[in-house]
């Protein structure tokens, strides 16, 4: 009834090992040397990398029966990213902020191409762009969402801001998404199909005051907590982590005249504390970080959003820029200390400072 090996005693049974296991472990020392183990790693390390390359180029089919709808399209990535779908052969529906920004894209792009006004602060406006989307889509379902539009201003020292100016980004950059994708997501859901939001590397790193940094982090955890919630029904949600580009966002006129603008809004106190030069210094060294960081290439960007939107398998995140990946990402992981440290070397002092 039982074979001999399950009656031997417990120490007999390294005698009826099978030897030959020894002998292909040997075999693999004697060939690869004293580092076998190494080696091993380092394959699956390569096969690895080949397999999540081959993974991450795998596209979907049928692109030109697809909808995606992109906000913030009168200029920048959404301007840019519109005219790569529409050639690629996506069905359109740019959400513009002006007649203008709408005119002047549809003169270059094709008859598939639709626009539609679009204020994303406007819960009436989004509403409107979301009965415009369900007559052009029909009963096919909104393949993608681009929540690219957003604001900047003001950016500045926290103590210089009002309430006011930090609901001002809030209401665009987190609300305006927000709204965009709980009106929208019925069609998404419908469509098994994809969410793109922008955030940025500031919504990893706090780096300035002023609403934007809040915005990108909510937009970061808003983000998180749809995809986990939401990927039971097929749908993929990505971030896009743009470093610094140069874009109406970053145009160092515009940030020089909302930082005149706070200044001047200031009482004589706080003014005092930081010293009367203390302006001009922090507009200086603004002007030395755009000028160094600020990529032309806005193309980076808007890669990643046609890889969220055309990719089998999209990533979760897309970090865009050389700034991105060896600056604000790394700095993301380091203990807040670190990055205190960087700031109060980069930044100038206050007069009153203790």
């Amino acid at each position: 009834m039982f074979s001999q090996r399950a009656l031997s005693p417990p120490g007999d049974q390294k005698h009826t090992s099978n030897p030959g296991s020894s002998m292909d472990t040997q075999f693999v020392y004697d060939l690869l040397g004293e580092n076998a183990w190494l080696y091993i790693g380092a394959t699956f390390v390569v096969l690895w990398i080949i397999m999540w390359l081959y993974r991450d180029s795998l596209e979907i089919e049928n692109i030109t029966d697809k909808y995606v709808f992109v906000t913030g399209c009168d200029s920048g990535f959404g301007n840019l990213l519109c005219k790569k779908l529409d050639r690629k052969g996506f069905r359109v529906l740019a959400g513009c902020l002006t007649e203008k920004g709408a005119d002047d894209l549809k003169r270059v792009t094709g008859p598939y191409l639709r626009t539609v006004l679009l204020d994303v602060t406007s819960q009436d406006s989004i509403e409107k762009a979301m009965e415009f989307t369900k007559k052009e889509v029909g009963d096919k379902g909104l393949w993608g969402i681009v929540n690219n539009a957003g604001r900047s201003l003001p950016m500045g020292p926290t103590e210089w801001m009002k309430v006011e100016d930090f609901h001002s980004t809030l209401k665009v950059n987190m609300n305006g998404v927000i709204g965009m994708t709980m009106t929208f997501l019925p069609l998404i859901k419908k469509a098994r199909g994809r969410i793109v939001n922008v955030a940025s590397v500031l919504g990893r790193v706090a780096a300035n005051g002023g609403g934007y940094c809040i915005s990108k982090f909510a937009v970061e955890s808003f983000s998180d907590c749809l995809r986990r919630d939401i990927n039971y029904f097929g749908v993929n949600v990505c971030i896009i982590e743009p470093g610094f580009f140069k874009t109406a966002v970053t145009s160092l006129d515009p940030l020089e005249r909302e930082l005149h603008r706070l200044w001047n809004q200031l009482s004589p106190e706080v003014q005092a504390s930081y010293g009367d030069k203390y302006l001009d210094k922090y507009i200086k060294v603004q002007r030395v970080i755009m000028n160094a960081v600020c990529d032309s290439d806005l193309t980076k960007v808007t890669s990643c959003m046609e890889h969220a939107l055309t990719a089998a398998y999209p990533r979760t995140r897309y970090s865009a820029g050389w700034d991105a990946k060896l600056i604000w990402i790394p700095l993301s992981y380091m203990p807040s200390c670190v990055v205190d440290i960087g700031l109060k070397l980069v930044l100038p002092r206050p007069s009153k400072s203790v």
